[in-house]
């Protein structure tokens, strides 16, 4: 499954998305960027891996304090301030723990991946629990759910 699909919809509306990325690390970026067409709707991509780069990509750090970085409100805050700071008609934040512990940040569960796609003043969430042993299965995993909502909801 690729972002053919998307990509034609988002063209055949004339809309733009962009991405603020965490446990995924670009792959998302890089899905789109394999389909032809992706340079005429992709206007931004941020790999935000540590708090400090979400913050200063317009995250609130209360949102981190009150919820952890392993959440739907920051991935929300991430969608929601990807599509801001990129003028994109969609913004979709990705954050979450992929088989793995993060000393700097011990709260949530290993293998939960939290997306918001942030689109026309909404949110469409998705709580993805993966469970592939390769850390790139995984990102695949969510790559797919993403093209799906997407789908769904342009």
């Amino acid at each position: 499954m690729d972002f053919k699909s998307v990509i034609e919809k988002l063209t055949s509306k004339n809309l733009t998305i962009s991405t603020m990325e965490s446990c995924t690390g670009g792959g998302v970026s890089n899905a789109i960027t394999n389909c032809e067409g992706a340079s005429e709707v992709l206007q931004f991509s941020a790999v935000t891996y540590s708090n400090e780069f979400k913050i200063k990509m317009g995250v609130s750090s209360e949102v981190i304090d009150k919820y952890s970085v392993y959440s739907i409100e920051t991935a929300r805050e991430m969608s929601k301030h990807i599509s801001e700071f990129s003028a994109s008609d969609i913004g979709v934040g990705i954050t979450g723990k992929l088989k793995c512990a993060d000393l700097a940040n011990d709260v949530g569960c290993d293998n939960e991946v939290f997306v918001s796609i942030y689109y026309q003043d909404k949110f469409y969430d998705i709580d993805i629990h993966v469970h592939e042993h390769e850390r790139g299965d995984n990102k695949q995993v969510i790559i797919e759910h993403i093209i799906n909502k997407l789908n769904e909801i342009i």
